[in-house]
Formats: structure tokens, C-alpha cells, sequence
């Protein structure tokens, strides 16, 4: 080693082969497991690898899935994530598809029976699983990607891979292997990330039925009141009156809507309140800046809750999100890049591999507010959009898609990546079986497969 102009040059290492597989999915969050199990269906050899102790992702940290019922109520997400979602219930770990007027839809999980059940269905599909295990870099020959260079415990080693498929959230392998990508709005502002957080013994049947007989009072963002009264387990946005009040009486508040999350548990509920503008999902400095500020933020937002919110008089801290619920970072720039004009016109695409329904959903990378719109119904997301430029032998699934800012904002929700992921898990096997790219698969017979498989596709 030579430290030369204040950088450390590294001389040439021999590394370890630690496997040699058919497909390697890195990350193990929702797109990830679906992925992951989607490529072992035929037998082929897969590997997972994910840097935490545990599998689920943001399936973990107190948030509902949003995107499985489109906005006339039809249920679009189906296949592989829903065998997931009846797992769960099974276990009574997950709610039913509740309509919802603001997010289409809420499914409500719970973060240890997710855990448990990305561990019990890869186990069953025979997905090699290496948790604590840092994607470090690629192996790359030309434009062909041959495998990752991880970092564990047990030092720096190479895993061989046939397909790659990137579920980092984060584009990490795309980014590392030369992929173009983008990040932010114009002016490269991000959507702020939230740190999630449980309160227990919510009386919560008085919060909603305060809210549904008196909605002058506790006003909420384009839910109706009787919503509230239809539904026992429910998510609250708006009580802006009231954190105006708090703010007024001192309280600090780093947004603009009390956003309110009941656990399947009684009496728990998960807040999505905190927001720590200017976090940099790349960076470990901005993140753990985040981290700490985030935990900052919760003290304000817990008392003004005890003090402002009815239901909340005896409520007490639980337990907090096992990290920062990141909404966006790194896009790549694929073979077709997704718009909020796709999304808008509810497009169809003829490669089209999922559906879905979210709206564009854009949390202020200033200030503490959001904007909504609505399509209407549905869109497509399009196989192009999975399939990153230059790079042979691999495939993105989840937020990191190839979209523009805005239409990231409707596809990054935990729903349509699952899908996104059954589609990427089932292309990457058809590459193998034909011998091919994944650019150059039969995108028609991908999709009469995914559909075989009780997938969703208009």
C-alpha cells in the first residue's frame, strides 16, 4: 500500500471465490426476496446477500405496503407477492388489502413475521442466504458483468454470477458498474427519508371515532371521515389544525400532516413523523446524520401526539424502525425511462411486466409537505425499465428503476417492487435457460409465464 496526494493506493489482491451461482440478487428487501425466490423456481443455483442480520427491507420498519388494489379497487398485484402476503396471514402477521381513498390500498405486516417468513419461503425455494455481507464492487470484463466483490467478517471475497440482479434500492451494483445514473430532482434534491417509530396502548377506537364524528376538528388530508368509521385498523394523514396548535406552544415539528399507522397489535401504532431534510442515502456521513437526527425529532412528536391527539393520553414509547426509511436515492438510466407523463395517462407498454396504481407521491426534499396526483386507474411498468444501458447480465428491481424523479415517487412503494422483482427473478432464469442476455430474452414469453404464475398484467 502507498499513500500518495492524500489517497491510499492498494496494491493488487488475490481473492477468495466464496460460490459461483446461476443468479445473485443483492439486497434483501422486498423486490430482493420475490427475486430470490422467482429464480430458484426451476432449480437453478441462487444466492442473496444483504448487509443486515435480518431479510424484509422496509417491510421491517413499521410502514404498511401500499399499491396491491388499484384505484377502482381491483386487486393488481398478485403471483409471488401475494403467496408472501398469505404466508403472513397464515401467521396472522399481515392484514387484508384494505382500500384506502389517499393510498389506494394499505396492507398492514408485521416486522418480525416478515423476517421470519423471507427466511422460511427462501429456505423452501433453496436460495443460498449470507446476511452481513457488504456489496463492495463488480467483476467486470468488457461490458459483461461476471460476478461482485463482497466485504464480511471474513474479508474481502468474489462471488460468480451467470445474471445479477440488483435490488439494492440503491442501484449500488449498477452504479459500481459503470451504469448511468441519476439522483434527485433537477437541482438533485432527494425525497426526505422518515425514522419510523411504535407507540403502545393507543386507545385507538377513540382516535377514529373522534375523528369520524367530529371531522371540523381533527380534519384529515382527502380521507373522508367515514372511512374512519368503517375501519378499526386504519392510517390517519392531515391534523394540521391541530400541529398548529402544538407549533404554537412550542413544539417542533418537522412536517406539515400527523401520519398515523395502526399496528396489527391493539393499541400500537407505528408514526411516520420524523423528516431530515438533505440526507443523502449514498453517503454513510449524511446517513448517519440522519440517524441521529431523526431520534431527535421524536421526543417533539411524541408529546405533541400525548398532549394534542385523542387516544393518545396514556400512549408510550415502543420501539423504533431498525433504520432510516429511505424514499429515494439512485436511478439508473435503462433502455426506457419511465415519466410522470406514463404515469399520468395511465400508459401502457407493450413489454409492460407489473401494473400499478400508486400516485405520484412526492414528499418536498424541502420544507415539510408533500404533493399528490392521481391517474385515475392504472399504468404499466415496462421490462425496459429493469433493464439497465451498456452492461450485460444484470437487472434492477425496486426504486432504482430507470424513471424520472417523478415517476420514482409512484413506483418506489413496497407493492409494485415485489412485482417488479418477480418479473427480474423470472427474467434472469429465462436468460439462463436460452442462453441469452437478459436484453435479449423473449419479453412476450416472460410475460406469459408471469402470468402463468397467477401474476397481474392487462
Amino acid at each position: 500500500m502507498q499513500i500518495k496526494n492524500n489517497q491510499l493506493i492498494e496494491a493488487p489482491k488475490t481473492l477468495p471465490i466464496r460460490m459461483d451461482v446461476d443468479v445473485l440478487v443483492v439486497g434483501g428487501g422486498p423486490s430482493g426476496i420475490i427475486a430470490a425466490q422467482a429464480a430458484a423456481e426451476d432449480g437453478l443455483k441462487v444466492a442473496l446477500i444483504d448487509s443486515r442480520s435480518f431479510l424484509g427491507g422496509n417491510m421491517t420498519i413499521g410502514l404498511p405496503i401500499l399499491g396491491f388494489l388499484g384505484q377502482k379497487g381491483n386487486q393488481i398485484i398478485q403471483g409471488l407477492p401475494q403467496r408472501f402476503i398469505d404466508r403472513l396471514r397464515d401467521k396472522e402477521g399481515a392484514s387484508e388489502h384494505r382500500p384506502c381513498p389517499l393510498h389506494m390500498s394499505i396492507t398492514l405486516v408485521e416486522p418480525e413475521a416478515v423476517k421470519n417468513t423471507a427466511f422460511e419461503v427462501l429456505k423452501e425455494s433453496g436460495v443460498m442466504v449470507l446476511l452481513y455481507t457488504f456489496f463492495a464492487d463488480v467483476i467486470l470484463e468488457g461490458d459483461d458483468l461476471k460476478g461482485v466483490i463482497v466485504e464480511s467478517k471474513s474479508g474481502r471475497e468474489a462471488i460468480l454470477a451467470k445474471t445479477i440482479i440488483d435490488c439494492s434500492g440503491d442501484a449500488d451494483v449498477a452504479y459500481r458498474a459503470g451504469v448511468p445514473c441519476e439522483q434527485g430532482n433537477e437541482a438533485g434534491g432527494t425525497q426526505p427519508p422518515t425514522l419510523m417509530f411504535c407507540l403502545g396502548n393507543v386507545d385507538t377506537e377513540k382516535l377514529r371515532m373522534s375523528i369520524a364524528e367530529e371531522p371540523r376538528t381533527y380534519l384529515t388530508d382527502f380521507i373522508p371521515a367515514e372511512y374512519f368509521g368503517q375501519n378499526n385498523q386504519f392510517i390517519v394523514v392531515g391534523l394540521r389544525s391541530l400541529m398548529q396548535q402544538a407549533r404554537q406552544a412550542g413544539f417542533e415539528l418537522p412536517v406539515e400532516r400527523t401520519i398515523l399507522i395502526t399496528g396489527l397489535r391493539k393499541g400500537e401504532v407505528w408514526v411516520n413523523m420524523t423528516r431530515i431534510n438533505g440526507v443523502d442515502g449514498t453517503n454513510p456521513s449524511s446517513l448517519s446524520f440522519g440517524e441521529m437526527e431523526g431520534r431527535r425529532q421524536i421526543q417533539d412528536i411524541q408529546n405533541y401526539l400525548i398532549q394534542y391527539v385523542p387516544g393518545f393520553e396514556k400512549a408510550y414509547f415502543v420501539k423504533m424502525a431498525p433504520f432510516l426509511g429511505i424514499r429515494e436515492t439512485r436511478r439508473i438510466v435503462g433502455q426506457y425511462v419511465m415519466t410522470k407523463e406514463d404515469i399520468l395517462s395511465c400508459r401502457h407498454f407493450d413489454d409492460a411486466i407489473a401494473v400499478a396504481s400508486y400516485p405520484l407521491d412526492i414528499h418536498h426534499p424541502e420544507g415539510g409537505d408533500c404533493t399528490l396526483q392521481w391517474c385515475g386507474d392504472c399504468y404499466d411498468i415496462p421490462y425496459r425499465s429493469l433493464v439497465p444501458q451498456k452492461i450485460n447480465n444484470l437487472l434492477i428491481a425496486g426504486r432504482s428503476i430507470s424513471t424520472t424523479h417523478e415517476a420514482m415517487s409512484a413506483i418506489r412503494v413496497m407493492a409494485p417492487c415485489m412485482a417488479m422483482g418477480e418479473a427480474a427473478g423470472r427474467a434472469a432464469k429465462m436468460a439462463i435457460h436460452q442462453g441469452v442476455t437478459p436484453a435479449n430474452i423473449d419479453v412476450h414469453a416472460l410475460q406469459q409465464e408471469l402470468l402463468e404464475k397467477g401474476a397481474f398484467l392487462r
